[in-house]
């Protein structure tokens, strides 16, 4: 199945649905979108970093939760009201206070629910990994 939203699609949606996403500047982007999976990158701000120089958890998990919500996007369309029933995430290794990139791929898109795996790295580095579950609401045709 292709991609029903891309890259643009994808930025336009957060920008007009989910402002508060950016609303301290461009921290959060899409980078790349196709067939079951999304990629972000969070360009933290001072906002995102905890004492001892790190990117704080609720700021990886944030990457973690938007990054799935988007490739799930990518393949269904713009569906405002999918959201999130359950997200798990191991923090694996402590992020230098730089870009964090998030890969988001569809384990399983079903009627009513998507499952997606989401890997972070930071330089070159696996630094968290989550898996997340979305509800997809009924079509209405």
């Amino acid at each position: 199945m292709a991609a029903m939203m891309d890259v643009a699609a994808l930025t336009y949606f957060l920008q007009t649905e989910f402002p508060q996403v950016n609303a301290d500047g461009p921290v959060f982007s899409v980078t790349d979108a196709g067939d079951g999976f999304a990629s972000m990158r969070l360009d933290p701000s001072e906002k995102h970093l905890r004492p001892g120089g790190t990117v704080s958890g609720p700021s990886l998990f944030s990457l973690a939760d938007v990054t799935a919500y988007m490739a799930i996007l990518a393949q269904i369309g713009p569906v405002a009201l999918a959201v999130t029933t359950n997200l798990n995430i191991n923090f694996l290794r402590k992020p230098s206070p730089g870009p964090v990139d998030a890969k988001a791929t569809i384990l399983k898109l079903g009627k009513r629910l998507a499952v997606v795996e989401i890997a972070m790295t930071a330089d070159g580095d696996l630094v968290a990994h989550a898996t997340a579950t979305y509800s997809i609401p009924p079509r209405q045709d």
